[in-house]
């Protein structure tokens, strides 16, 4: 059963004042896993506006999609993907996002945002952009990844820029920095998260613990390895992985052998769900009697975490990430 309790999710601030009264978070414990990231605050998720590499101009940006003049210092941008919000959030420019395409499901945009960004204007469907609705909004700027849309159509629309499909959500993000003009800015912003995934490693003592990672989906669940974006920032967070799980990802089909249970066995494990029939799979398993032979679970020490934030990527997932850490790494599940 999910225990359900409300919580006012506040905004994505840079001293702009918008107090966001009116989105709720609603997660506490799901099949005895205590969620994580209840009481986010993410008044600060996005920072002050970072200061332009060229403060007047156009300048060339070459990606794989091509070469594209535009604005030294974007005004009016549109996104196309969570990874290009991220970043314009990352960055300090979330006030100056005037479009962007949304999520299926229960929100438009990821709640760690913050609300200013779940109030952005839509133009479209993740994936499927409009191109009248982009060109209606007269943005400076249309920053996205390979494949999101027509780029000959988009750019009828304004100057667009799409980056590489990249696995290192740090090239990736100093792609956008570069695009938005900021790659110094994009440059800093990397070096202090790397300082405060150390730091906060340190002090949570990260490398005496062993972490495994599943996301379930509608018939499975996938062990989360060193090649995806949770793998990798528990890594610059000094966190250890089972032994099983410092390669690639790999699926998991039953808990009924205790060899099965090796796969996902740690001193902490990390659920998420990937959308409502990985939630639905998920609690099947969790509530199931393999699930509680897991030493981890008789423990108390099995979390459930937000797939936008362990799936994603980006730096303020990244951060977001570590500060799940921060709460959760030493606790036991809440009776």
């Amino acid at each position: 059963m999910l225990a359900v309790a409300v919580t006012a999710l506040t905004a994505c601030s840079n001293g702009s004042g918008d107090d966001a009264s009116s989105i709720v978070r609603t997660t506490t414990n799901i099949a005895g896993a205590d969620v994580v990231g209840i009481e986010r605050d993410t008044t600060r998720a996005c920072p002050l506006p970072s200061d332009p590499d060229q403060p007047a101009g156009t300048r060339d940006v070459t990606s794989p999609a091509g070469t594209a003049q535009v604005s030294a210092d974007p005004k009016r941008v549109v996104v196309l993907d969570t990874a290009a919000l991220d970043a314009a959030c990352a960055l300090g420019l979330w006030q100056r996002v005037v479009g962007a395409t949304t999520l299926a499901g229960p929100s438009p945009q990821p709640s760690y945002l913050g609300y200013g960004l779940q109030i952005v204007p839509s133009v479209g469907a993740s994936g499927a952009p409009d191109v009248a609705k982009i060109a209606a909004m007269h943005p400076d700027l249309v920053l996205g990844t390979v494949g999101d849309g027509d780029l000959n159509a988009l750019r009828t629309a304004a100057p667009t820029v799409l980056i590489g499909k990249d696995p290192s959500w740090q090239a990736s993000f100093s792609a956008f920095a570069d695009a938005l003009g900021r790659s110094n800015a994009g440059a800093k912003a990397i070096t202090d998260y790397h300082t405060y995934a150390h730091d906060t490693g340190v002090s949570i003592a990260a490398s005496l613990s062993q972490a495994s990672v599943l996301r379930f989906g509608a018939s499975d669940a996938q062990v989360q390895g060193a090649d995806t974006f949770a793998g990798r920032v528990l890594a610059d967070a000094g966190v250890q992985r089972p032994e099983a799980q410092r390669g690639a990802s790999y699926q998991v089909n039953s808990l009924g052998s205790e060899r099965d249970r090796a796969k996902v066995e740690g001193d902490i494990i990390y659920a998420m769900f990937d959308g409502k029939d990985g939630e639905t799979y998920g609690q099947k398993v969790m509530h199931g009697d393999d699930w509680k032979k897991l030493g981890a679970v008789s423990d108390k020490r099995d979390f459930v975490v937000d797939d936008t934030i362990w799936h994603g990527s980006g730096l303020t997932a990244a951060r977001a990430l570590i500060d799940d850490l921060r709460t959760s790494l030493n606790a036991y599940v809440n009776d």
